[in-house]
């Protein structure tokens, strides 16, 4: 399984995740109730998987510092989104990790009308 893939089926995993196409077919946008948490597509210049997530600012610019495969967001706020490339420099471990805290940050965000709906377990 290539790392598209992989990272496609662990986002789909997330509760009330969504698939979306917005910006065309190479663009796979993953939404939880209509609002983006993160998108994968392959890097132009690398031809490698990229991820863009949603990520607290101060831990974003750490982030960028610790890793060169780590850059501001592609196309989306620099300062609350980081563009991970998959060139196999960070542990899929800490992918995981940052896509959880991405989907996490977006579903706090979300009305508490709406949350009260919401069967979330412990993603909250």
């Amino acid at each position: 399984m290539d790392n598209q893939q992989k990272y496609k089926n662990y986002l789909l995993e997330k509760p009330y995740a969504l698939l979306d196409f917005p910006f065309g077919l190479a663009v796979m946008v993953f939404k939880v109730k209509g609002k983006m948490f993160a998108s994968v597509a392959t890097d132009r210049a690398s031809g490698l998987c990229a991820l863009n997530l949603k990520c607290d600012p101060d831990e974003a610019q750490a982030l960028r510092d610790i890793y060169k495969a780590i850059t501001a967001g592609y196309h989306m706020n620099k300062k609350h989104w980081n563009t991970v490339l998959i060139d196999g420099s960070i542990a899929p471990t800490e992918i995981e990790r940052m896509i959880d805290n991405s989907y996490q940050l977006v579903v706090r965000s979300l009305p508490k009308k709406l949350l009260k709906t919401m069967e979330l377990g412990d993603w909250l």
